[in-house]
């Protein structure tokens, strides 16, 4: 059990959107990353603490993604991305969550994430999301190289692979944050 202070605590998903959600995910399904999501955001909405909703968005031309040549890039459809791609999975949003576009995996460069939390005194993150491996480690290496204190939810994310997944959950992410189950993060008093 991990007892956050509510005044200096948020909550980051990542990437839970109809383009994302919608695909084959390990080791659970983009619907059982999504219902842990929401029972979370519920959680710090009702504790008065920041819900920030990141997701990933391109240009048609994906002229905004980012150019290094790599050995296997990121599958691009012609013409760009459904319309409905970035639509955050449904239920998921309230107008008082802070809603953050990303154009590469992880949230905080080229965004306003440090500045939103900054400002709200915010020093620990609880972070979750797709994918585990790409926008969520991504996401909580950078909140750990700008000195949050960070807790990941493993059941509330998923990645492409059940290996991928295992991989940052237990290799990486310790170095880095807590890793606890989301019914095991509270609030303290």
């Amino acid at each position: 059990m991990i007892a956050l202070d509510p005044r200096f605590a948020a909550l980051v998903l990542i990437d839970l959107q109809a383009g994302i959600v919608s695909r084959q995910l390990a080791p659970r399904g983009g619907p059982d990353v999504v219902n842990a999501g929401r029972m979370l955001a519920e959680r710090f909405r009702a504790a008065r603490s920041p819900v920030v909703l990141v997701r990933a968005a391109f240009a048609a031309d994906f002229a905004d993604a980012p150019p290094g040549l790599v050995d296997e890039p990121m599958p691009r459809p012609e013409g760009g991305f459904p319309p409905d791609w970035t639509s955050l999975a449904d239920g998921l949003a309230e107008p008082t969550d802070i809603l953050i576009t990303k154009r590469q995996w992880g949230a905080f460069y080229g965004t306003e994430l440090d500045l939103q939390l900054r400002r709200r005194g915010v020093r620990t993150l609880v972070i979750g999301g797709v994918a585990t491996n790409f926008g969520v480690e991504s996401t909580v290496r950078q909140a750990w190289e700008y000195g949050y204190d960070v807790c990941v939810a493993e059941d509330a994310c998923a990645s492409v692979s059940a290996e991928l997944h295992d991989v940052a959950i237990r290799h990486i992410f310790p170095r880095a944050a807590r890793v606890v189950q989301a019914a095991d993060i509270a609030f303290a008093a």
